[in-house]
């Protein structure tokens, strides 16, 4: 840090205190919200935070005048944010940033327009980031992390004065994804469906009125919610939904929204081409969509142990080992398109045998009870037509369409 004079950090905090009520009287919302943003280290903040840090009497000059009056009970402790943040105690800088997101919210609802909803942004993403750092400051002295838990209960309360009618509501989803990040970090998902029902079945709510951006990650979230109540079909519309309107120069975020389509497409038996794999870095999944291609059991379960730990923590472990049943499918197709090379007045008439000697060839024992016992899943699960010759120990296949498409329809276990 550079020296400072009492007369320049004097003249540093005035200019800010001058530049916050210019923008709540103009009602310019793009000014306000970039002296809202603590955590981007902008130099204009991080100057104020020096000046702050030496001008111990910073309340006084926000009573001396009746124009800084109006804003004091906001900026009185955004001030002891931002020094707080800049020295490094986040717990303190959270702690007083709450405050003057509070007395911002009281303001916020007096007012008619909208103008300030840029501004709202940047105090409900700042809450988030700043109680994961306060969050992560507890745990590391050994005290139980709490403020993320409180950002989301702020946040609830700005998702309420948003969410009534008038210009201000389109602010609601941006406010929602918010949440849905605290939640998601928490692991408390549930608490999403008050929100979800709030914006799905409020008449005063035009989803395509919202913000685009907004709209996206609104769609990936609530996607990942579907992927996470196994309802597939539901999990496609919006990741497919979301990728579809996702910025193409965003390539970290087709990435996030690709980790979860992926699977929830092969679950509907739709494999990725490969240079989609490359280009977004999802190598991961390559081995099991070749499994799926061969009929591969060994090479699925292979890929899945390989990557245990990614599935697991991205949340589609499941999904993929239930792709088990597809790989048998598969594996009894190509044996099928084999028979029906050699001799196709018997290519419908599979002997179980036949299915053991190929799975042990992918070194996978498992005796014709076994075997019987996956063929009559395949049936029930409607992924092949037939019925069994339990003499004969045979298979015996439809002579149409053995081997029906899932159509978009998953296969539960």
């Amino acid at each position: 840090m550079a020296y400072l004079s009492m007369g320049e950090a004097h003249r540093r905090i005035t200019e800010y205190l001058n530049r916050f009520s210019d923008a709540v009287l103009t009602q310019d919302g793009s000014s306000l919200k970039q002296l809202l943003s603590i955590s981007s280290n902008s130099p204009l903040l991080l100057s104020l935070a020096d000046a702050l840090n030496l001008f111990h009497d910073s309340n006084r000059l926000l009573k001396q005048s009746d124009r800084f009056s109006q804003i004091s009970e906001i900026v009185s402790p955004l001030f002891r944010s931002i020094q707080n943040f800049r020295l490094g105690n986040l717990l303190d800088s959270y702690n007083a940033f709450e405050k003057a997101a509070n007395a911002f919210i009281q303001e916020f609802r007096n007012w008619e327009s909208a103008w300030a909803l840029e501004a709202l942004y940047v105090i409900a993403y700042e809450i988030r980031v700043l109680a994961e750092r306060a969050d992560r400051e507890l745990a590391s002295v050994g005290k139980t992390p709490e403020k993320l838990k409180g950002a989301g209960s702020f946040l609830m309360k700005v998702f309420g004065v948003l969410a009534g009618k008038g210009p201000k509501r389109v602010g609601a989803l941006y406010v929602t994804c918010q949440l849905f990040k605290i939640y998601f970090k928490l692991g408390t998902v549930h608490l999403c469906r008050s929100v979800i029902r709030s914006i799905e079945t409020a008449r005063i709510f035009d989803f395509e009125e919202f913000p685009i951006r907004d709209k996206v990650t609104y769609m990936y979230y609530t996607g990942r919610l579907e992927v996470f109540n196994e309802n597939f079909p539901a999990a496609d519309q919006k990741l497919s939904y979301a990728l579809m309107h996702c910025n193409p120069h965003r390539e970290a975020n087709i990435r996030m929204i690709l980790k979860y389509l992926i699977p929830v497409k092969l679950s509907i038996g739709i494999l990725p081409k490969n240079w989609l794999l490359e280009k977004y870095n999802l190598i991961e999944y390559s081995n099991v969509v070749q499994a799926l291609k061969r009929g591969d059991l060994r090479l699925l379960r292979h890929a899945l142990q390989e990557h245990e730990d990614r599935f697991l923590r991205a949340g589609v472990y499941l999904v993929l080992e239930k792709l088990e049943l597809q790989v048998y499918q598969r594996l009894v197709k190509k044996i099928y398109i084999i028979q029906k090379q050699k001799d196709p007045s018997k290519a419908h008439q599979l002997k179980l045998e036949v299915i053991v000697k190929a799975l042990k060839w992918l070194e996978m024992d498992m005796d014709v009870d076994e075997v019987e016992c996956i063929m009559s899943i395949l049936i029930y699960k409607n992924l092949m037509k037939g019925y069994f010759a339990h003499k004969s120990k045979v298979v015996v296949l439809s002579k149409q369409d053995p081997f029906p498409k899932l159509n978009g329809k998953p296969v539960n276990s």
